[in-house]
């Protein structure tokens, strides 16, 4: 009792979600970035890594970031939930979870919450729940490998990991609810990733989404034969089926569209992405409007470089960059994996296309006209404002298009209103060391980072939290430029930026793009 009194006493103080949830329905132009891999936890301090990039997701326009579970646990990454009212976990501690929900919440990125709720472990035996406390054997679905379980039969799939809890529960739900409304939006969350939704039924969902009211809801439904690309089945009507199981409070992880990527892409095989009625050949062409789609996450795909990771599912590495040329162009609310933008290499490129997506107004219901979907090519135009092209295969849309991001075997292309003349850049100098009295600079190639041969600067950055130092500038659109961060301290020495200039490239589309060097 004391627990709870404690948690409802803390939801009174931190004011964090909002008090409805937000509609599914309409032209939502969401772009979610998943803000963790498979090894995230393993080098401890990972709430810190998110605060200290909040910053950076909101400038490349992600507007909502999935963070891992954040309970105690006995795996570590979170998913054997151990005692969900601690928040101190492999990820750090509460008050780095706090900070750093609030540093995302400042910036108007709001953190979802990745809650596993299916099952649970005891605290030191097979089902000793503490934090909150459940005791008799009923809260455990009968049949599950703890032989003493007595609750009512699974609603769902059984998890052999765990104890798979009994939703049918009056306590279990509503210290669920609890858990959700007091915890974990009293530190600042505002919406649920809810973890392997085929082990429980999806009309609890409902009720949780009813009685929490999260800012966005979104769950994890594997279809059956999900491991077969060549073999999809009714992977689409499964998810459907679910999601009508919540009434639709809930959107789903288009695993259809993963699937078919997946075949697409390895197999050169465009002709599966599109479906007998000339839609989508995933969840998009069905029910676009609660369609999370995404390239990879920390289940299918490898973490911080190719081939490691859980790596169960992946899209071939060297054709990441067309499955995001896809979902940022399609329907749905496209996810983007942590790893790709910031251990890849590829951050410019995706936010190339996110710049487009937004430019063009292009939403989680835009219509989709296929082009062409056959071996070594898919076209599509999206919305009637942003052509695209995938595959090695050539094809253009015609005059009267710019292009406005390409990269190996992917073209995107824009059509109606003016072409934007600029896009913002944000610089990001590591200064290594903190010597008061310095003054750190980006200088560049181009005439708007002043000259390029001497040691003259007129571009200067401002420090946030020592000793990295950020400035942002209007540069022209579309261009490709060499720059360097050059400093100087208080005796008037100058130091350059040691190894070769950096490289980047202004997105077509206008929008904004982050670039870091480290003396």
């Amino acid at each position: 009792m004391k627990t709870r009194l404690l948690a409802a006493s803390m939801a009174s103080l931190f004011a964090a979600a909002p008090a409805v949830a937000k509609p599914l329905d309409g032209a939502s132009t969401d772009v979610m970035i998943q803000g963790f891999h498979w090894n995230s936890a393993s080098a401890g301090g990972w709430w810190n890594t998110v605060k200290n990039n909040a910053a950076t997701l909101k400038s490349a326009g992600f507007t909502m970031v999935w963070l891992p579970p954040p309970s105690d646990a006995a795996s570590i990454q979170g998913y054997l939930p151990r005692q969900l009212n601690v928040l101190n976990s492999s990820y750090g501690t509460e008050a780095e979870l706090t900070a750093a929900l609030a540093a995302l919440n400042a910036q108007g990125v709001k953190p979802i919450a990745d809650i596993v709720v299916n099952h649970r472990v005891g605290t030191a035996n097979w089902a000793d729940f503490t934090n909150p406390t459940w005791g008799g054997c009923n809260t455990v679905a009968t049949g599950d490998e703890w032989t003493t379980a007595c609750g009512n039969p699974d609603s769902g799939e059984g998890y052999a990991a765990a104890r798979d809890l009994d939703h049918s529960q009056a306590i279990v739900r509503a210290d669920l609810k609890t858990w959700m409304n007091s915890r974990l939006k009293g530190v600042g969350f505002a919406g649920w990733r809810f973890d392997f939704v085929k082990g429980f039924d999806g009309a609890y969902v409902k009720e949780y989404v009813t009685d929490t009211a999260p800012w966005f809801c979104v769950g994890e439904f594997w279809p059956t034969n999900y491991f077969d690309a060549n073999n999809p089945g009714n992977w689409r009507q499964q998810i459907i089926n679910w999601v009508d199981r919540t009434t639709g409070t809930c959107a789903a992880f288009d695993f259809a569209t993963k699937g078919l990527l997946n075949d697409a892409l390895t197999n050169n095989n465009y002709a599966r992405l599109k479906a007998a009625d000339g839609k989508p050949a995933g969840t998009i062409g069905a029910w676009p409007s609660r369609s999370v789609t995404f390239v990879d996450n920390h289940d299918t795909g490898p973490s911080e470089s190719c081939g490691n990771g859980q790596n169960h599912w992946p899209v071939p590495c060297a054709k990441v960059m067309q499955g995001y040329a896809y979902i940022l162009t399609h329907p749905g609310i496209p996810t983007v994996y942590w790893p790709h933008y910031f251990n890849w290499g590829l951050g410019s490129s995706i936010q190339a296309l996110m710049a487009v997506r937004k430019s063009a107004g292009l939403h989680s219901d835009s219509t989709v006209s296929i082009q062409r979907a056959e071996a070594g090519l898919y076209a599509a135009i999206i919305g009637g404002k942003v052509a695209v092209k995938i595959g090695a295969t050539a094809w253009s849309p015609g005059t009267g298009w710019t292009q406005a991001a390409s990269g190996t075997d992917y073209t995107v292309w824009t059509s109606g209103g003016t072409q934007p003349t600029t896009a913002n850049v944000e610089f990001v100098c590591n200064n290594g060391t903190t010597v008061m009295g310095q003054n750190v600079y980006v200088t560049g190639s181009i005439a708007e980072l002043s000259t390029w041969s001497g040691t003259a600067t007129n571009k200067i950055l401002s420090p946030t939290a020592y000793p990295t130092w950020r400035g942002t500038y209007a540069l022209p659109a579309s261009t490709t430029l060499e720059w360097k961060c050059v400093k100087r301290d208080g005796a008037g020495n100058v130091v350059w930026q040691g190894g070769g200039n950096n490289v980047v490239t202004t997105p077509a589309a206008g929008g904004s793009i982050t670039t870091t060097a480290s003396f």
